[in-house]
C-alpha cells in the first residue's frame, strides 16, 4: 500500500505544480485589454479599457455563454461573436476596397487582384499595434468604417432581437451598454485576429478558422495532436498488460449465500435524506422540460408551438435553468449519498447528524430557486451590473449562478465535508481493513469542499483568460475529477459491505484507480482552454496529458462484464439488479460518451475545427447525463435499497432504464452527431464562422436532423418519467414507515 500511496501523492502534487505553472502564464501572457483604441489617422479614442470591461459584464448580465459563444465557449443558437465579427470585419473591409480600388465586387476580381487585397487586410489586421507604453492599440480608418457596420448590425441584433438567433426583442435597448458590448466583442475579436508579440498566430493560436485572413492551424496543434495519439496508444498497451497481470490478484473471497446487510442498521438522519431524492425527482423533472423548450428554440426561434415563450422565457435562460440544474440535482444526488453512507461508516450516528442534513436541504432550496430568480431578473436587466453580478448571473456556462449564490452553496459544502468527515474520521481510528479505503474516501470528500472554492479565485473584472482558467478547475477538477474519485470509492465501499469485493482490495483499487485518471485529468484540464487566450504550453500539455483521461476508459468493457457477472453470481444479488444496472450504464457512457465522443473533440486538430459545435453537445449529453447523470441514479437507488424493507416491482425500473439509454442513443444519433459533423465539415472546408451561421443551422437538411431529435427526446423523457415516478413512490413508502433501527 505504501508504493500505491506514494505513488497517489506524487501524481496529485506534480500535476498541481504544471497546472499552477501554466495559470501563472495565464496571467502573464494574455491578451492586453488597452488602456484606448485610437484610430491611427485621427487620433480619435474609439473605445477605453473602462468601456471594454463594461461590456464585458454588459454580455454577462444578458446571458454571457448562454447567448451565442466567444472564443468557441457557451450555447451554439446565436454565432460565436467573435468569429462572426471578425468574418464579417473581413469581408466589409475588402469589399470596401474592391469598390474604391476597382469599382466592382470583391468576388469578381481575378486571383491576383483578390490576392493583393487579402494581403493587405492581413496585414492591416494581424500586425499587433498595442503599445506597450501608452497600452494603447491603434486601428486603420479601413477598420474603423468596419467596426461601425459591425456596431450598427450587432446593436440592432440586441435591441430589436433575432428570431435565428433566439434573441427577442429589447433583450438589450440602454445605447451605452450597446456600446460597451460591442467594445467587449472587438477586443475578443482583436485578440483572436491579431499575432501575439513576435509569434506568427495569434493570442488564441489562430483560432477560429477564417481563411480571408490566413487564421489556420497552426504547426504546434498538428504537432501536439499527432504526439496525443501515439500516446493514447502506447497508454492504452500498458495499461490493458497492467490490469491483464493485477486484475486477478485481489484477496480470494467467497461470496455469501445471502445478502450480508439484510439486517443492516439505519438511522434518523439516513430518514431525513430521503426528502431529498424527492426533490432531486422533481429537478430532473424541470430540467428535461426545460431542455425540450431550449431545443425548441432551435428551430422555432421564439416561440414554442406559436406562443411567444421567449417574452417570458427567453433562450438565454432557459438554458441557463437547463445546465444548471443538471449541475444541481447531480451534486445533489451525490452529497446526499455522502450524508446517507456516512453513519454506516462509522457505525452511529454523530450529534447534530439530522440538523446538518436538514439545513442543507432548506439551503439546498434557497440555493436553486434563489439562483434561478436571480439569473431571470439578471437577464432582464432588472439589476445594475454589479448587483448583477452577485445576485443575477454571471454568464458563464456551468456557473451561470451569480456570486452570492456560489458563497452560499461553498458554506454548505463545507458544512458537508464536516458531516460526513467526522464519521469517516471515526471508521479510520478503527484501524481495521477498511483504513486505506477511508484515507482515499477522506481526501476526496475534503478536496469535492475545496476545488468548489477555485469558482471565487477570479473577480466581476477579471478578464476572459482568467475567467475561463478558474472556471474549468471548477467544471473539470471539481466535477470530474474529485467528484470522480468519490464516487469510485463510494462504489468500491458498498461493494466491500456487500462482500463482494474484500476492504483491503477496494482500498488498494480505488487509490490506483485515483491515480491514473487523475494523472491524466489534473493536466489534461487544460484540452479545454487551447484557444482561449492562453499561451502555447497549454496546448502541448493539454493535448498530452488530456488523451490519457482516456485510456483508462477503454478498460470499461472489463468493468461491464465483472458487475454483470456480480449479478449472476448468488440469487441475494437480483436485489441489487437495477442499481448495478446503472452502474453497468455508466461504464458504457464512460467509454462512449467521456471516451469516444470525449476524445473526437480533445484534440487540439480536432477541437481548433469543432469547438463550440454540436459535436461538443454530443459529449455533453452523453458524458454529463450518460456518466455523472446516471451515476446519481444508481446512487439514489442503492440508497433506497438499503432503507426499503420490501420487494421492489422492476415494472418502472426496467422501462425506465431501457428508455433512458435508447433515447439518449437516439438524440445522439439521429440529431446531434449527424448536425455537428456536417458542421465540421463547414469549418474545415470554409471557415470557422460558416458552420455558426443561420444559412447552415436553418437549411432545410438541417432543420430536418433538428426535428428528428424529438425521437429521443420523447423516449428519453418518458424513461425519465418512470424513473422519478418510482423514486417519489418508494421514498414516500419509507418515509412513511414508523419502524427504523436507531
Amino acid at each position: 500500500m505504501k508504493k500505491i500511496w506514494i505513488t497517489f501523492i506524487s501524481v496529485v502534487s506534480i500535476s498541481f505544480i504544471i497546472l499552477i505553472w501554466i495559470g501563472t502564464e495565464v496571467y502573464q501572457t494574455q491578451p492586453p485589454i488597452p488602456e484606448t483604441v485610437i484610430v491611427k489617422e485621427t487620433q480619435e479614442i474609439l473605445y477605453t479599457k473602462k468601456d471594454i470591461q463594461i461590456g464585458q459584464n454588459v454580455w454577462e448580465s444578458i446571458g454571457g455563454m448562454e447567448v451565442g459563444s466567444i472564443w468557441g465557449h457557451g450555447s451554439y443558437v446565436a454565432p460565436d461573436w467573435t468569429a462572426d465579427w471578425i468574418h464579417k470585419e473581413a469581408t466589409f473591409m475588402l469589399e470596401a476596397w474592391s469598390q474604391n480600388d476597382y469599382n466592382t465586387n470583391y468576388n469578381t476580381l481575378d486571383v491576383e487582384k483578390k490576392a493583393a487585397l487579402k494581403a493587405r487586410l492581413i496585414e492591416d489586421i494581424k500586425t499587433n499595434t498595442f503599445n506597450e507604453v501608452d497600452k494603447s492599440i491603434t486601428i486603420s480608418e479601413s477598420r474603423l468604417a468596419a467596426i461601425k457596420e459591425n456596431i450598427k448590425h450587432y446593436s440592432s441584433i440586441f435591441s430589436e432581437g433575432k428570431e435565428e438567433y433566439a434573441i427577442p426583442k429589447g433583450a438589450l435597448v440602454n445605447p451605452e451598454k450597446l456600446e460597451q458590448l460591442n467594445a467587449f466583442l472587438f477586443w475578443t475579436s482583436w485578440a483572436a485576429s491579431t499575432n501575439r508579440p513576435h509569434k506568427d498566430y495569434t493570442y488564441t493560436s489562430n483560432w477560429p478558422h477564417e481563411p480571408l485572413i490566413d487564421n489556420t492551424i497552426t504547426s504546434d496543434s498538428l504537432i501536439w495532436s499527432g504526439l496525443s495519439i501515439v500516446l493514447l496508444l502506447l497508454f492504452i498497451g500498458i495499461l490493458t498488460y497492467y490490469y491483464l497481470l493485477n486484475h486477478e490478484k485481489g484477496e480470494l473471497l467467497t461470496k455469501p449465500e445471502s445478502d450480508p446487510l439484510i439486517n443492516l442498521k439505519l438511522f434518523k438522519s439516513q430518514k431525513a435524506i430521503l426528502k431529498y431524492f424527492i426533490v432531486i425527482s422533481l429537478l430532473i423533472g424541470l430540467q428535461v422540460v426545460l431542455g425540450i423548450i431550449t431545443v425548441h428554440y432551435t428551430v422555432e426561434g421564439q416561440a414554442f408551438f406559436g406562443f411567444d415563450l421567449s417574452s417570458f422565457l427567453p433562450y438565454s435562460v432557459t438554458r441557463t435553468w437547463h445546465t444548471q440544474l443538471a449541475v444541481f440535482w447531480i451534486a445533489a444526488t451525490w452529497l446526499a449519498t455522502g450524508l446517507f453512507l456516512a453513519p454506516m461508516i462509522s457505525g452511529k450516528e454523530m450529534k447534530y447528524q439530522r440538523f446538518g442534513i436538514n439545513f442543507l436541504f432548506i439551503a439546498l432550496l434557497l440555493i436553486v430557486l434563489g439562483s434561478m430568480m436571480g439569473e431571470w431578473l439578471g437577464v432582464h436587466q432588472f439589476l445594475d451590473l454589479t448587483t448583477n453580478f452577485f445576485f443575477g448571473h454571471q454568464g458563464y456556462e456551468y456557473m451561470d449562478l451569480g456570486r452570492f449564490w456560489q458563497i452560499f452553496l461553498g458554506i454548505g459544502l463545507v458544512l458537508w465535508v464536516f458531516m460526513v468527515s467526522r464519521h469517516i474520521l471515526y471508521g479510520i481510528r478503527k484501524k481495521d481493513e477498511s483504513k486505506h479505503l477511508l484515507i482515499i474516501l477522506l481526501v476526496s470528500v475534503m478536496a469535492i469542499g475545496m476545488f468548489f472554492f477555485s469558482g471565487l479565485m477570479y473577480g466581476e473584472n477579471s478578464s476572459l483568460p482568467v475567467i475561463n482558467y478558474w472556471r474549468w478547475w471548477l467544471v473539470h477538477l471539481w466535477v470530474e475529477g474529485f467528484f470522480e474519485v468519490f464516487a469510485t470509492v463510494v462504489i468500491a465501499y458498498i461493494f466491500s459491505r456487500l462482500k463482494i469485493i474484500s476492504v483491503k482490495t477496494a482500498g488498494r483499487v480505488s487509490i490506483a484507480s485515483a491515480s491514473i485518471f487523475l494523472a491524466g485529468g489534473i493536466i489534461g484540464t487544460l484540452h479545454h482552454l487551447y484557444y482561449s487566450g492562453t499561451p502555447i504550453q497549454a496546448i502541448a500539455l493539454g493535448a498530452t496529458f488530456s488523451a490519457l483521461e482516456v485510456v483508462p476508459l477503454t478498460l470499461m468493457g472489463f468493468e461491464i462484464r465483472e458487475n454483470w457477472n456480480l449479478l449472476k453470481s448468488k440469487q441475494w444479488m437480483q436485489k441489487y439488479k437495477w442499481p448495478i444496472f446503472f452502474f453497468i450504464a455508466v461504464a458504457f457512457w464512460n467509454f462512449v460518451g467521456a471516451g469516444v465522443f470525449g476524445f473526437l473533440i480533445n484534440p487540439p486538430i480536432a477541437l481548433y475545427y469543432i469547438q463550440g459545435l454540436n459535436t461538443t453537445a454530443v459529449h455533453a449529453h452523453t458524458a454529463l447525463f450518460g456518466v455523472y447523470g446516471m451515476l446519481g441514479m444508481g446512487f439514489i437507488l442503492i440508497c433506497l435499497r438499503f432503507y426499503s424493507d420490501r420487494v421492489w416491482q422492476n415494472k418502472k425500473l426496467k422501462r425506465a432504464f431501457w428508455l433512458l439509454n435508447i433515447g439518449l442513443v437516439a438524440m445522439v444519433l439521429l440529431s446531434l452527431l449527424p448536425i455537428g459533423i456536417i458542421q465540421a465539415y463547414t469549418s474545415i472546408t470554409k471557415g470557422y464562422s460558416f458552420a455558426r451561421d443561420t444559412e447552415l443551422l436553418y437549411s432545410p437538411t438541417v432543420q430536418t436532423l433538428k426535428w428528428m431529435r424529438m425521437i429521443g427526446d420523447v423516449i428519453f423523457s418518458v424513461g425519465i418519467f418512470y424513473f422519478c415516478w418510482f423514486t417519489i413512490d418508494e421514498t414516500i413508502y419509507n418515509f412513511k414507515r414508523k419502524h427504523v433501527n436507531q
